[in-house]
């Protein structure tokens, strides 16, 4: 088979779906297949999902875009959604659900051991912030809620780790995955002995840890079967989604960020070096061994638009863009939004953090609730940009991406009150696209010409509104501070 037609699968296992994209080697996109699943919440601060609906999905994909190009791919790679967790039993049994990264249940261990000494050492030693996300703080609370499940548990496996098991009958996982589990040292690139102590468990029971671009062969007859691959097809593991998103995204160079906003919000930075932030406000993943990727994510995106939407203005969801677009053409008229409804991961990792409307009068109308939210979510971005750049330094170029990239507007409303011109690639699925560059690399292909290298759409700022917005934002920062003095 030509260069012209050999292609690449990069599998993105994220919270709501599985997503198989096919990219040739000539840089053309093939076959997309996408399948959803659900998240359970069966108490408050539950977030559950199955991991067999998972697989069942990831599997679907990869042989439907293989029978739509009706020939063998030359690798598969993957992506997956960090800090999800499992007990599997000796027997292969789960023994749980999967947990996964928005689960909150584990939110008193976090708080309880955050600030003490070996609380700060593992952020140090792990790059992971101590919060109910990481797999560390939900296994403390697996051990202490449900001390007889634990101690029937033989194997710990995120969602990416479950199903690799399934392919090839062993558990392993990437150190890209692992450094978000705060439990694995990104410097040293093992299973860290203070974490592990700490949560009560053996490093026999977590995945063996290979580095991303590691290329895993061996897949069971019975699963290329079902599949429709040869046995023999490249696996290449892959990393985390947020990390082969600034892969994907073009953004390597130092001083590239990527701001992305989908249901949850984050800013990344890539760098050489281990970065750890003295004040513990952003998380430093592996991307390879070599790259690390230092930044925060804001768990209050498009969520609370659907919430504004759905349960505050009690409107249709076909009302969202509608009004996204009226509040595009006015101002807030003096309404401020503190956007934490879900808690609030960076910069200051608050899970006790609450949304609220500041200064409301009779004339705001459903359009500048709209807009206060907008401004709000731009703004609790705005605060993890500035973390990082003390931290890794000067932020100088962003590349934008995610749902809300589907607003021009919004796009122009964030550089704004960035004060940064905002540059817009059209990629496509840049987690995916992320894994299929790491791919090439691993197996010594040249890399497939990509979206990442297109032109990007630049949105600069209006100088005199990023004045204004200073302003406001000071008042954003205040509110919180208040408010959140007034809950402790």
């Amino acid at each position: 088979m030509s260069d012209h037609h050999a292609y690449i699968i990069g599998v993105d296992i994220g919270t709501s779906s599985a997503k198989s994209i096919v990219l040739r080697m000539n840089g053309k996109f093939g076959a997309v297949f996408q399948q959803s699943y659900p998240t359970q919440h069966p108490k408050p601060g539950y977030s559950e999902q199955s991991p067999e609906i998972i697989l069942d999905a990831v599997k679907t994909g990869i042989r439907t875009v293989v029978s739509e190009m009706g020939y063998p791919p030359t690798a598969i790679a993957f992506s997956s959604a960090m800090h999800s967790i499992m007990a599997i039993s000796q027997s292969g049994e789960a023994l749980t659900p999967l947990i996964i990264w928005a689960d909150n249940r584990s939110e008193s261990c976090a708080m309880a051991l955050r600030d003490t000494p070996e609380g700060k050492e593992i952020y140090r030693q792990t790059g992971t912030p101590i919060h109910a996300m990481s797999p560390l703080c939900k296994l403390i609370w697996l051990r202490e809620q449900q001390p007889e499940l634990f101690a029937q548990a033989a194997m710990f496996p995120g969602i990416k780790e479950y199903i690799f098991h399934h392919f090839f009958g062993r558990y392993v996982t990437d150190h890209s995955i692992a450094s978000a589990t705060g439990l694995f040292d990104i410097h040293a690139l093992q299973w860290n002995d203070t974490a592990l102590r700490v949560a009560g468990i053996r490093p026999a029971q977590l995945p063996d840890p290979v580095p991303a671009d590691t290329v895993i062969n061996g897949l069971l007859p019975a699963v290329a079967a079902d599949l429709g691959i040869p046995a023999h097809t490249p696996f290449v593991i892959g990393g985390s989604d947020g990390c082969l998103a600034q892969l994907g995204s073009g953004a390597m160079l130092p001083g590239h960020a990527t701001l992305t906003i989908g249901t949850s919000g984050a800013v990344r930075m890539a760098g050489s070096q281990a970065l750890t932030d003295g004040k513990g406000r952003l998380f430093t993943y592996l991307l390879t061994d070599h790259i690390y990727i230092t930044g925060g994510a804001s768990n209050n995106g498009g969520v609370v638009l659907q919430w504004l939407i759905r349960d505050f203005l009690q409107q249709p969801p076909e009302a969202l863009d509608r009004l996204v677009n009226e509040a595009l053409k006015i101002q807030s008229d003096g309404l401020l939004c503190l956007p934490y409804l879900l808690g609030e991961r960076a910069p200051m990792w608050n899970s006790h953090a609450t949304a609220a409307f500041i200064g409301i009068q009779p004339q705001h109308t459903p359009a500048h609730f709209t807009r206060a939210v907008l401004e709000g979510i731009c703004f609790a971005l705005l605060s993890i940009k500035a973390a990082l750049q003390e931290t890794a330094g000067p932020v100088q170029k962003i590349l934008v991406s995610g749902g809300f990239t589907h607003s021009p507007g919004w796009i122009q409303l964030m550089a704004d009150i960035f004060g940064q011109t905002m540059y817009l690639r059209q990629e496509r699925d840049a987690s995916a696209l992320g894994a299929i560059i790491l791919a090439a690399r691993a197996l010594g292909l040249p890399e497939p010409v990509n979206a990442a290298t297109t032109p990007a759409v630049a949105f600069d700022p209006d100088r005199d509104l990023y004045d204004w917005y200073q302003q406001k934002y000071r008042r954003f920062r205040k509110v919180y501070e208040l408010l959140e003095g007034a809950e402790s």
